[in-house]
């Protein structure tokens, strides 16, 4: 029998926290775009700062912190990765390009391989 993790009933303060969180980024977009009318930094400061407000509320959740968790983990495994060159993009791209090409060919004369016999020969059907 495997071990199943447990998953804990997080408490209605956390949700709430989350609700705050959600409704602060909401008024950080909803203030930049209000402010249409004002200097460029002071959108761009309501933006961030509603943004900011809302990731410092979120980070005081148990879901927001897991969530946080759970992202700084995939920019780490992002790094990880090992990119191809740009001449081994090139080259598989090149492969695919003449995969796809020998494959279309294939079928073009598969499909008039079996026109002939079907029409021509079977049924007797000369264009």
């Amino acid at each position: 029998m495997a071990n199943q993790p447990v998953e804990t009933v997080g408490a209605s303060g956390d949700k709430i926290k989350i609700v705050l969180a959600i409704l602060a980024a909401i008024a950080g977009v909803v203030g930049f775009y209000f402010l249409s009318d004002k200097a460029t930094a002071v959108r761009a400061a309501a933006l961030v700062g509603g943004l900011v407000a809302a990731i410092a509320i979120a980070w005081t959740s148990a879901s927001g912190r897991d969530f946080l968790n759970f992202s700084k983990e995939a920019v780490r495994e992002t790094k990880k990765v090992v990119w191809p060159t740009r001449k081994e993009a090139l080259q598989m791209t090149a492969i695919v390009f003449g995969f796809v090409l020998v494959m279309a060919l294939f079928l073009w004369g598969t499909d008039k391989l079996l026109e002939v016999v079907l029409y021509d020969l079977i049924l007797g059907w000369k264009r």
